[in-house]
């Protein structure tokens, strides 16, 4: 499991995240927070999927906000029991996830490429 920023993000990944990113990542940051407040889980976890999948709760449907990535919603507790991160390897999530204030946690899911990516919410 790799769960740091990839260089194959700089070729077909990169931009559709950023453009898709960029239009809902005002919700997805108040998502996240509400998550945080509210004591659901510290290191909630964003899916992004071109198909349907069967993890997490559907957030926004590519089509209803023209986007090329559909987004879901979920926390660790969901990656480990599916065994997505293995238990041996939790703490080194937790030391590797991101200011959630800052960054947002994807889990990047496409037919030749699955990884968590951290990347930061647009400045206001």
């Amino acid at each position: 499991m790799d769960i740091s920023n990839d260089p194959e993000l700089n070729g077909k990944y990169l931009g559709t995240i950023s453009q898709d990113f960029i239009k809902v990542a005002d919700n997805i940051k108040e998502a996240s927070y509400q998550i945080r407040k509210r004591g659901f889980s510290d290191f909630p976890i964003f899916i992004i999927s071109e198909t349907e999948i069967p993890i997490g709760q559907l957030l926004y449907n590519k089509k209803e906000v023209g986007t090329k990535w559909n987004y879901y919603v979920t926390y660790i507790d969901e990656f480990i029991e599916r065994k997505i991160i293995e238990k041996e390897k939790i703490d080194m999530f937790k030391e590797t996830y991101k200011n959630p204030e800052e960054f947002c946690c994807l889990f990047v899911i496409d037919a030749d490429f699955t990884r968590f990516i951290f990347i930061p919410y647009p400045e206001d």
